[in-house]
């Protein structure tokens, strides 16, 4: 079997690490929609620069996920070999 390639919008948040070195952070996303599927790793790739060159266009006013009053409403492209998963990261991230 051929593999494909997924290329999903993904709502982009800030989640709590933990209390390690004053506290920290990790990027994680939640699946809205897969938007197309291509047969090949670079055409994905294409596909979702594209998305997100225009998504960063129409965000732009839009407070950074870093921000303190950041409410949701960020979204990116992501490309996944076969399925894209409902969220990421699939396993949270441990300070080191």
């Amino acid at each position: 079997m051929k593999n494909s390639y997924v290329v999903a919008f993904y709502e982009i948040d800030r989640a709590y690490g933990g209390p390690e070195e004053g506290g920290w952070y990790f990027d994680c996303g939640d699946l809205v929609r897969v938007f197309a599927v291509a047969k090949s790793k670079d055409h994905a790739h294409q596909i979702a620069r594209r998305a997100n060159d225009l998504l960063y266009r129409l965000q732009r006013s839009r407070r950074s996920v870093g921000s303190v009053l950041y409410s949701g409403g960020r979204y990116e492209a992501r490309v996944y070999e076969n399925v894209a998963p409902p969220a990421y990261p699939s396993v949270t991230p441990h300070y080191e």
